[in-house]
């Protein structure tokens, strides 16, 4: 029984620094998409007179989806790590609030990437 407690807390102290990595990952991947729309507004605002602003959404839209990947993920390792009936309906309600905000995220970044794409008036 020794062994199987050594390996279950093994297995433990990995999901917990796997959670870890993925919310750091979550965060980072935001500041990253917070930094480089920072950086685009500066250069356009200095080389050019009209600013994209559809264009610099959408750059920091795809960092935002990205990072609620890494937190979702992160939320249902926790949840499996500590299968609570709170947890679990935490993670049911953080589940459904990202995937909604997920999907809509995911619709105006189409509507905007058709913008984009068709030619300019």
């Amino acid at each position: 029984m020794d062994v199987y407690h050594a390996l279950l807390s093994g297995v433990d102290a990995f999901a917990e620094w796997t959670r870890l990595g993925l919310e750091t990952l979550g965060i980072a991947t935001i500041a990253i998409g917070a930094g480089a729309v920072v950086v685009r507004i500066a250069r356009q605002t200095h080389t050019q007179r009209h600013l994209s602003f559809t264009e610099t959404r959408f750059i920091l839209a795809r960092y935002l989806a990205l990072a609620l990947e890494f937190q979702l993920a992160a939320d249902v390792l926790e949840t499996a790590i500590l299968p609570e009936w709170t947890k679990i309906g935490q993670l049911a309600a953080i589940a459904a609030i990202r995937t909604a905000l997920n999907y809509f995220l995911s619709k105006e970044l189409g509507e905007e990437k058709r913008e984009l794409a068709s030619p300019a008036s």
